[in-house]
This record gives C-alpha cells, sequence and structure tokens, in this order.
C-alpha cells in the first residue's frame, strides 16, 4: 500500500512540474517571438454584413450597458445586424424589450430573439441565432463586456485571408481595483491572455476562442459542425473542431476589450467551476482526435495536450495535499523510501516556475508600470497561489466530473454592473450560496488539512509545511468569503 501512495504522490507532483515547464516554455516562446500587429484599413467600398450576437440570461443590471456599447461600435448601420438572445427567466425581459424598440426607432437593425427552452444553454442560443442571422460574420459579446467603437474596424481586415476563422481580441478589466478578489482574477486572466495565447498562436498551435470578444466567419462554424451543448465550454470545443478542419485563428493581443470581473465569491467559484469542467469534458471529447490528427504537427499535439489538459492541475495540487501527511508517515516508517523526500521539493522548483510565468504576464499586462508596482506584483503572486489552492476542492471536483463524464447544468456567472468603489452587489439579485455537499468536503479537508500542518511542522519538514499552510488559509479564506458575501447580500436585502 505504501508503495502505491508514494506511485500516487508521484504522478501528482510530476504532473504539477512538467506543466509549470510548459508554461515556462510558453513565456520564453513570448518573450522571443510575439509581435506587434499592424492592423490593415478595412475596405469601405466592400464591408461585409456582420451579426453581433448577445447571449443573455437574468441579466438586468448589465443589459443596458451592453447595448449602449454594442450600438456605439463605427459600423454602417444598414451592414450591422444587433441578435439579443435572450433566455431570461425575471424582469430583464421588459427591459430588453424597451430597449430593443428604443434604438429600433433610432434605425438599428436590432432584435430580441427568444428560445420555447434552454436547451443546450449558450451554445443553443448562440446555434438559434445563427440559424436566423444576416451576417457573413458572427461577434460575440457576454453580458459583462464592453467593446470598443473600433472593434470591428480592427478585427474585421484579418479575414481578408480565407483561410482565418476566427479573430479573438484580449479580455481587459473594468473593475480590477475594486477588491482583492477582483484583483486576484485580473492576475490570472492576464496570464492566459498575454503569454497563453500569444505564445500559442505565433507558432500556429491550437488556441480558443474565448466564447466572448471576437468574431467568427459563419463559414468556419458550419464546417465545424455548429455549436454543440455537450460541454459547459462550447467556445474551446468548437475552437478544436475548427482548427482540426484547418481553419486558422489570429490572436490579437494589442485590441483590448473591457469585461466587469466578478467581485463576489460564489459567482468566481461558479465560473471557475464551469472552465474547469468544461475544459475536462474538451479534454475527453477531442483529445484523442488531436492526437490522432495526421496533419498536425508534433509540437502542435504536444502544446494542445496540455492546453485541454490544463484543468487537471487542480485534481494535482488537490491530491498532493491530501497525499502529504500519508506519504511523510511512510517515509518515516519505512528506509527505503526516504528517496521520496527529493520530490517534496518539486513544489518549490514549480512554485518559482510559475512565478516567471505569471510576473512576466503581469508586468505585460500593467504597461510602463512604476518599480514599486512591480514590486507589488511580486509579493501578489504568493497571494495568488494560496487563492488558487482554496477553490482547488472545487474546481477538482468539476474536474473529475468532466473527466467520467457526469453533466451539470450550465450556472452563468451573475454579473451586478460594479465598476467602482461605491458599487455594491448589497440588495441585490443572484447571490447564491447554500451549505452543500461541497461546502462540507471544505470544512473536512480544511480540518484534515490543519492536522497535517501540524503532522509536518512535527517533523520539521519546513519546505513542505509551507505548501500545506497555504492550502489551510487558503479553503478558510475561499470558505469564509462564499458565506459573507451570501450573509451580507442577503441582510441587505431585508
Amino acid at each position: 500500500m505504501h508503495w502505491i501512495i508514494a506511485a500516487m504522490y508521484i504522478v501528482f507532483l510530476s504532473f504539477i512540474l512538467v506543466f509549470s515547464l510548459s508554461q515556462a516554455n510558453n513565456t520564453l516562446i513570448y518573450l522571443f517571438k510575439r509581435k506587434k500587429h499592424s492592423y490593415q484599413e478595412l475596405d469601405h467600398s466592400n464591408m461585409p454584413v456582420v451579426t453581433v450576437q448577445l447571449p443573455i440570461y437574468n441579466e438586468k443590471y448589465v443589459i443596458r450597458r451592453l447595448v449602449d456599447a454594442i450600438t456605439a461600435i463605427d459600423y454602417p448601420r444598414d451592414l450591422l445586424e444587433i441578435q439579443i438572445l435572450d433566455d431570461s427567466t425575471d424582469e430583464t425581459v421588459p427591459l430588453v424589450h424597451d430597449i430593443v424598440e428604443e434604438y429600433k426607432s433610432e434605425g438599428f437593425d436590432i432584435t430580441h430573439i427568444r428560445r420555447q427552452d434552454r436547451k443546450d444553454y449558450k451554445a443553443g442560443a448562440l446555434k438559434y441565432g445563427m440559424e436566423i442571422s444576416k451576417g457573413e460574420f458572427i461577434a460575440i459579446f457576454d453580458a459583462d463586456f464592453l467593446p470598443k467603437p473600433d472593434f470591428l474596424q480592427k478585427t474585421l481586415s484579418y479575414f481578408h485571408d480565407e483561410k482565418v476563422g476566427v479573430v479573438q481580441a484580449r479580455w481587459g478589466h473594468i473593475n480590477e481595483d475594486y477588491s482583492l478578489l477582483t484583483k486576484l482574477q485580473s492576475f490570472a486572466l492576464n496570464a492566459h491572455f498575454t503569454i497563453e495565447q500569444t505564445a500559442r498562436n505565433v507558432n500556429s498551435h491550437f488556441i480558443n476562442f474565448n466564447g466572448t470578444a471576437g468574431i467568427w466567419r459563419k463559414e468556419t462554424i458550419d464546417d465545424a459542425g455548429g455549436w454543440e451543448g455537450d460541454t459547459l465550454t462550447e467556445d474551446l470545443d468548437l475552437s478544436y473542431r475548427a482548427q482540426l478542419k484547418g481553419w486558422v485563428f489570429k490572436y490579437l493581443e494589442d485590441v483590448v476589450t473591457p469585461a466587469e470581473l466578478p467581485a463576489e465569491m460564489n459567482a468566481v467559484k461558479s465560473q471557475q467551476f464551469r472552465w474547469s469542467k468544461g475544459a475536462a469534458e474538451c479534454m475527453r471529447k477531442n483529445l484523442g482526435k488531436v492526437m490522432k490528427a495526421k496533419h498536425l504537427k508534433a509540437s502542435t499535439k504536444i502544446h494542445a495536450f496540455f492546453h485541454l489538459t490544463n484543468s487537471f492541475i487542480w485534481v494535482c495540487m488537490l491530491f498532493a495535499a491530501i497525499l502529504l501527511m500519508p506519504i511523510q508517515y511512510c517515509i518515516n516508517q519505512y528506509a527505503e523510501m526516504s528517496v521520496l523526500l527529493g520530490f517534496l521539493s518539486i513544489f518549490q522548483v514549480s512554485f518559482f516556475l510559475l512565478l516567471f510565468f505569471y510576473f512576466t504576464a503581469n508586468i505585460v499586462a500593467n504597461q510602463n508600470c512604476p518599480w514599486w508596482k512591480c514590486v507589488l506584483i511580486l509579493f501578489a503572486y504568493p497571494v495568488f497561489i494560496t487563492f488558487s489552492m482554496g477553490i482547488s476542492i472545487y474546481n477538482a471536483i468539476g474536474v473529475i466530473e468532466g473527466y467520467l463524464g457526469k453533466k451539470s447544468p450550465f450556472v452563468r456567472t451573475p454579473k451586478f454592473n460594479i465598476v467602482d468603489q461605491k458599487d455594491s452587489f448589497k440588495k441585490k439579485s443572484y447571490v447564491k450560496w447554500n451549505l452543500n455537499s461541497i461546502s462540507v468536503i471544505e470544512l473536512v479537508c480544511l480540518v484534515y488539512f490543519s492536522i497535517s500542518a501540524y503532522f509536518t511542522y512535527q517533523l520539521e519538514n519546513y519546505h513542505a509545511l509551507a505548501f500545506i499552510l497555504m492550502m489551510v488559509a487558503g479553503i478558510g479564506i475561499v470558505f469564509c468569503l462564499s458565506a459573507f458575501h451570501h450573509y451580507k447580500a442577503n441582510r441587505a436585502a431585508a
């Protein structure tokens, strides 16, 4: 049994190390190969019809802001179709009706589209709207995004290359400085939208449409088989199916589309769960196809492997922590297992490799930042890792469910129109938290990891102690914030 425990521990730590090495490799590619984009002017004598799709579900706090931003896009009105794909079940519906009527009277081609049910959730809504769309190209924006007026001017020109099927913009953040929670989210997203997307794209590896702030060639969607709702990340799924068909994706790091970050802990958890489980589902669905594709080079397959399995890091992080106490016990009991002590240092190596990745990304994202802000970014990293450990339970459960094929509904991330310090989610709907089975697991793990920390301290394994203490702190913070934000919102509402 002790060798089984050792083997499992080595597997989890080894994946963390290899994953960290892959991110460090992406960082080096980014630093040495990225280029500034030179934008071509659109041919105004031959501009295509563009359909803008806005898939929404119960977005009463942000729908006006969204539609105002879309109607401000610099593009001829007779060539711009706006579809509000509204699956709402609350007072968002009459709000949308009034907004649509208002902009129709101003000459906009805008429609309020309602379905009979929410079949396949967002994927189903996008598919339904596309079937009646007029555009040759389809731009998609979630309810929390605010595209700039020049969005189409900067993206459409890349479709002059008939092989290009998607142009994806970088996500910005309109409320990054609202709280520590929003800063930590931006810390993670900046790494994906600077280093990961750019590094893969410059080497012609697979990237993903991020569900919003991008534009598709309609033919690409049809050729790839259309939107499918069998995963929680329909955007990642369609991206891989399209690139397997040979379509080229273009990522524009310099085109930034701002969005609202979730400011409430339960919203963050539901979003992270959906992304993690959806990625696992897409891995199950598409990884085999990628590996069997004869037209793909080996390096593209390797990058696709780490792209599709990146959510497995949550499982590794959680189970490495769970196994820490048993593995230390085994090392003390069986002299032949002392060789495993070296594996305990893998976390330290991975910690510094990922520091290189995240620090570089956030320095770039905060262009020309003063030296003191660079120091803050450096000190923010261990806080970010602690927070990541805190949500590892929630995310790992999602990943395991995804691998096992267990289905769950698409739980959308609530938005509250929180932009600056005067804004709040108090007295607002959509804040949900219950003491469910995962909450109970969080509490059990909190007690177990606290015991593990004491055991590790007694053995004087201080490098392992830092890891387990960060896990204890992270889970405690995430659990308490979830309960506090729910209490705060409901007390105000009462």
